[in-house]
């Protein structure tokens, strides 16, 4: 019996976090910080986590407050440049922008990880997540403004920075020792250092 409470209370504090970003979430979708939507967005939560049973999402247990408020001010500022883009594109007769979808494939094999990329660059004006390959762990994305392959490449640059700062906030050890592996080999590849 003391085993089950304990066992249980580690889920719940496991999936604590889980549930506040479902509130977080929610909120950013209705893009409104009220007690309302704080209230609206608990009761969302509870009922997706409770009633349809999901299974469980395993976190990674490792939270970096620094590399997330600095991926939060970088999504804040996204949103806005994204939102003023956007309305320059609506509001520029003599150029219509050109628009693409994109595959790209994600280099971290992980659920969740992949979701919070979809969700950030879908949240982001200019880009929305069109189709998902889960065994592949490619995101298809429809973007505004693009024109050339070279605006691919960036857009599709963009959406491995957003990976590489979730991961850093939120991954696992493993991720995170990973992209720095990467981050290495890249500086190394650029300094002309062999492998």
């Amino acid at each position: 019996m003391v085993e089950t409470r304990r066992t249980a209370a580690r889920h719940l504090w496991t999936q604590l976090p889980f549930f506040i970003w479902l509130i977080l979430l929610w909120m950013l979708l209705w893009g409104q910080f009220t007690p309302l939507s704080l209230i609206t967005g608990t009761i969302v939560a509870i009922v997706t986590t409770r009633v349809f049973r999901l299974p469980p999402v395993e976190l990674s247990g490792r939270i970096n407050l620094w590399y997330g408020l600095i991926f939060m001010v970088s999504f804040i500022g996204a949103v806005i440049s994204g939102s003023l883009q956007v309305a320059w594109q609506v509001w520029n007769w003599n150029r219509q922008p050109g628009s693409a979808i994109i595959a790209v494939p994600l280099r971290t094999d992980d659920d969740l990880i992949m979701t919070h990329v979809g969700v950030t660059a879908s949240l982001i004006p200019g880009s929305l997540v069109a189709q998902t390959d889960r065994q592949n762990r490619v995101l298809y994305l429809h973007i505004i403004g693009v024109r050339n392959a070279a605006d691919v490449e960036r857009q599709r640059r963009c959406v491995l920075r957003w990976e590489d700062r979730i991961v850093r906030a939120v991954g696992s050890r493993e991720q995170f020792g990973a992209l720095k592996a990467r981050e290495a080999e890249s500086r190394n590849a650029r300094n002309g250092v062999p492998a």
